[in-house]
Order: C-alpha cells, then structure tokens, then sequence
C-alpha cells in the first residue's frame, strides 16, 4: 500500500498539510504549539515547512515526509513486534 497515495486522497490532493490537521489527524494528544516544540526538540522527527520566510508563515507538513514519517514508525513497530513475539517464544 503506498501511504503517499493515501494521504493525497485524505487531503484532496494538498502538498503542504497545516500543522492543525496533521496534528487533528495523527498527533491528537499534541497541540499545534507542542507539536511545534517538540519539532524543534528534535523529539518528533519531521520536517517542518514554511511557506514564507517569515517566523508568523504559515507552517505545515509536506505530504511526502508525512507518508515517510508514518512509514518509519511502522517499521519501529513492526520491529518491536517482531521482538516482542520472539521473546515469547522462547519460553
């Protein structure tokens, strides 16, 4: 299944998702400002991007790093599955 594609259907085709819906749609425990810090924190790791140079610009997620993004934390959790399973096993 190609996310990329997914996710231009879920946004009528948009390239640059507002931060408000990404985080309406994936980031539900975060507000737009946290979301934001924790951005810049490094502790979510995508990237942010401007649509001018200006610190006010509007801000949002361009559609390909979030497919990407949403691809790498499945493959964190497929990894973790898969070693969660084999430590069951084991006993």
């Amino acid at each position: 299944m190609n996310t990329a594609f997914i996710l231009m259907a879920q946004y009528n085709g948009q390239a640059i998702i507002p931060l408000e819906r990404v985080c309406k749609d994936y980031f539900t425990h975060l507000t737009p400002e946290m979301f934001l810090r924790k951005v810049l924190a490094g502790q979510i790791k995508i990237p942010i991007t401007r649509l001018e140079p200006s610190q006010k610009s509007a801000k949002g997620i361009h559609i390909t790093d979030l497919a990407e993004y949403l691809e790498t934390q499945r493959a964190l959790a497929l990894k973790e599955h898969q070693q969660l399973n084999k430590v069951r096993r084991a006993y």
